[in-house]
């Protein structure tokens, strides 16, 4: 089979590699369509090594067509051969197929393409985690989330949305705005115009702290945010795109019992994944299927372009996911 290998010069090929056979636990997909996330650009850069077991080729989800089990899978999972699914995987979904555990594959939302399946995954299981399991969301709450531009934010604010929540959302790019307006977010700021931290003091004034705080940027600007949070509030870092380091002060921190939460869901133990996309069916599929709650599409591009789709997240150009599209003729 072929496969998206990183080069030692870091570049990337669609070349041949070994074909990968399911596991006693697992299933074999025939891939359809991956998605891309920032995760690939940092395995890439080689800073964010696959889990022990996984294939080297990058690729976190992907939609596909169930082509064989390991043994006792079927019976675990209630799948069959030929049902149409998206997974999460630990890496390896840029490739013609991708072995799975059977707890990690779902079945594909009705009213779903499979280009919007292989964006489901990773983001909404990323969501649901920070949202519900770190964040505790409830509805009424003030959410802000970070990057509203990103494949991420696209899903994350309606989700928030639909659970109830008060959404501000932050960009950089004020031609973005309008794409970003259509997660339903309630506030945008242009943080290049505004200063967020001003926003989240004036909200703060008014009663209306932030409870929960979604951040991939990090950066110098964090801990000066954290004195204007709500009490019992979280603020959850799952990553530092604009920063490691920050200065805190601590004792505001303690006063208003603010809560600092890294977060990554690809280190989340088997059991924990498993769970999260069990609540994601029962819970959000529906939301999913009548159109609540979908992933934002920016571009498909063919399998052989991964060089082209990873260029549009180095440079900021997408607003919402970027896809890999594996096999012609599917959508």
């Amino acid at each position: 089979m072929k496969a998206i290998v990183i080069k030692k010069d870091s570049s990337l090929s669609w070349e041949d590699v070994p074909d990968v056979r399911p596991g006693k636990d697992e299933v074999l997909i025939k891939v359809y369509y991956a998605a891309v996330n920032r995760a690939d650009l940092m395995q890439r850069e080689g800073t964010y090594p696959p889990p022990p077991g996984c294939p080297e080729w990058p690729g976190l989800e992907v939609s596909g067509e169930i082509v064989a089990f390991g043994q006792g899978a079927m019976r675990k999972s209630g799948l069959h051969i030929g049902d149409k699914v998206c997974a999460l995987l630990g890496g390896g979904g840029y490739a013609e197929y991708v072995a799975v555990h059977c707890g990690l594959v779902m079945p594909v939302p009705e009213n779903c393409t499979m280009a919007e399946a292989a964006a489901i995954p990773e983001a909404f299981a990323t969501g649901y985690l920070n949202l519900f399991m770190e964040g505790g969301l409830k509805a009424g709450n003030v959410v802000l989330v970070q990057a509203g531009a990103s494949g991420l934010a696209s899903v994350l604010i309606p989700m928030a949305k639909a659970f109830g929540a008060f959404v501000i959302t932050t960009i950089i790019d004020e031609q973005k705005r309008s794409v970003v307006a259509k997660t339903g977010a309630d506030l945008i700021v242009n943080t290049c115009e505004e200063d967020i931290v001003q926003v989240l003091r004036s909200f703060d004034e008014k009663g209306r702290p932030v409870n929960i705080a979604i951040d991939c940027l990090g950066g110098a600007n964090m801990g000066d945010c954290l004195p204007y949070m709500g009490y019992m509030s979280k603020w959850i870092m799952i990553a530092t795109l604009a920063g490691d380091l920050t200065q805190i002060d601590m004792r505001k921190l303690y006063v208003r019992n603010v809560r600092i939460v890294g977060s990554t869901l690809r280190s989340k133990p088997l059991q924990t994944k498993i769970k999260i996309l069990n609540n994601l069916v029962k819970k959000l599929w529906g939301k999913v299927s009548s159109g609540a709650v979908r992933p934002a599409i920016y571009k498909i591009l063919p399998i052989t372009e991964a060089e082209a789709a990873h260029s549009l997240l180095y440079r900021g150009q997408s607003a919402g996911k970027v896809v890999l599209q594996v096999r012609e003729g599917n959508v």
